[in-house]
């Protein structure tokens, strides 16, 4: 019962941040708030894995999916920060 709430609030949290940083994003028009909504959102993704892989779904083992959306989480990060350096 506690994983599942911990799970669930940095689940949230990660959406929060897709919302506050898309919403930025519209408002500023800055590119680099973009990238960080992506991050966010396979970040959120991740979460998303975590709590199916642990509570829902414990007999099936949805860990190299978890590492891959969170890898590429932060490569879109690092493809955001790469281009707002151009």
């Amino acid at each position: 019962m506690t994983a599942l709430v911990i799970y669930s609030l940095c689940t949230l949290t990660c959406l929060v941040c897709v919302v506050l940083l898309f919403r930025g994003y519209r408002q500023s028009g800055s590119h680099l708030l973009f990238w960080s909504a992506l991050c966010f959102l396979g970040l959120t993704a991740a979460n998303v894995l975590l709590v199916l892989d642990r509570i829902v779904y414990p007999q099936v083992d949805l860990y190299p999916l978890r590492l891959v959306a969170a890898l590429a989480a932060f490569l879109l990060m690092i493809v955001g920060l790469v281009w707002e350096k151009d």
